[in-house]
């Protein structure tokens, strides 16, 4: 296994989740392939692809003053496919404030698979679910 891709594809999804939290669609245009797949509770059984699906949610009004939220992963594992591919897998641990201001963490989990274009790390598919 080479801990190099294994390193990059960590930080590739650290960065596609803070890029999440912070509701920034130019960040996750960059890092998400223009064809990505998913399955995920929204999509409610069905196999998305493409990025305005996603978009729709980037673009909702906030409700509300901003509300900070930071995403971890926990245990996560990486599993090397080639040079060029591999998948992620791990529990995605969000901190965020709830309707009446207190602080909860929520949780779900996350696969989600990166392949290797030239020298960047693109996401091309990815499987969200609760836990």
């Amino acid at each position: 296994m080479s801990a190099t891709v294994v390193e990059e594809v960590l930080a590739a999804s650290r960065k596609l989740l803070a890029s999440i939290d912070a509701g920034n669609w130019a960040e996750y245009v960059k890092l998400c392939d223009e064809s990505i797949t998913c399955f995920e509770p929204e999509a409610l059984g069905h196999l998305v692809s493409g990025l305005p699906f996603h978009k729709f949610y980037f673009d909702l009004p906030a409700s509300g003053p901003p509300s900070p939220k930071l995403s971890s992963m926990a245990s996560p594992h990486v599993r090397v496919l080639s040079e060029t591919s591999a998948v992620v897998t791990y529990v995605r641990l969000v901190q965020k404030l709830d309707s009446h201001g207190s602080p909860v963490t929520v949780s779900g989990m996350e696969t989600r698979v990166w392949q290797k274009f030239g020298d960047v790390w693109k996401h091309v598919h990815f499987h969200r679910m609760p836990c």
